[in-house]
């Protein structure tokens, strides 16, 4: 049985001040869930007033990017193990931002998940297509390269320990969201995929879906067979919106 999990990446939002707020209001709107892991990713300098605040609630907390080096002359970086070091339970690895923005290859992913394993943290290794990838039939060409670059290092006893996050680029903060079925589509491909990497652990390993997921969706989203989460943008940062998000059951 796979625990659901959903994430909430704030992105470039919220001071340490404004985190602060919104998890004293939002721990006491899931204080009864069950079934479900939680995690929030604020902005780094939040991640140490926010593990604090969590602690002990079972609510994970993560870093939104690491390098992959464990030190070095890398200015405005930080390590997995800084990260760890913070408070953080997970990190999230090969966002489209930054794959778009930052110019993030395949390559470097995949030395990121290696990286935040080593420190035992949670890698969120996020993959998609763009809307001119789908529209021209190579979506799951894409998301299969992303998947063996970003796990092609990490052994069979080690993927439980990975989360895969399938954002379709094109539904990123745009307002579109994958149907369902066009969602369980892809997260079905990427489970038989790991499956072929890891052979029956793959069956433990979590899929979450990202891409302007709401209160309105979440529930359709979450009734497909290999759908086990979200990684929710927008939706996260309201303590309400992201509650109803969380209580999804």
């Amino acid at each position: 049985m796979r625990v659901p999990v959903i994430a909430g990446n704030w992105k470039m939002y919220k001071t340490a001040g404004d985190s602060a707020a919104f998890v004293r209001a939002f721990l006491p709107l899931v204080a009864g869930v069950r079934g479900v892991e939680i995690v929030l990713a604020p902005p780094f300098p939040s991640i140490a007033p926010v593990a604090q605040l969590v602690k002990g609630t079972g609510v994970g907390v993560a870093s939104q990017n690491v390098h992959f080096a464990a030190e070095g002359a890398y200015t405005g970086e930080i390590s997995p193990f800084m990260a760890a070091d913070a408070g953080a339970t997970h990190c999230i690895v090969g966002h489209s931002e930054r794959r778009q923005y930052f110019a993030e290859s395949d390559e470097m992913a995949g030395k990121k998940v290696r990286a935040v394993l080593s420190v035992s943290l949670t890698p969120i290794l996020c993959l998609g297509e763009t809307l001119a990838e789908r529209e021209a039939g190579k979506t799951f060409e894409v998301v299969e390269r992303q998947l063996l670059a970003g796990l092609g290092a990490v052994s069979p006893a080690e993927g439980p320990r990975v989360i895969v996050a399938y954002e379709p680029v094109w539904a990123i903060g745009t307002g579109k969201t994958a149907t369902a079925p066009q969602a369980q589509e892809v997260h079905a491909f990427l489970r038989l995929r790991i499956r072929r990497l890891w052979k029956d652990a793959a069956a433990s390993v979590r899929i979450l879906y990202g891409g302007s997921v709401k209160p309105e969706n979440i529930s359709s989203l979450m009734s497909q067979a290999d759908i086990d989460g979200a990684l929710v943008g927008g939706a996260s940062l309201s303590p309400g919106s992201f509650a109803d998000i969380v209580k999804f059951h």
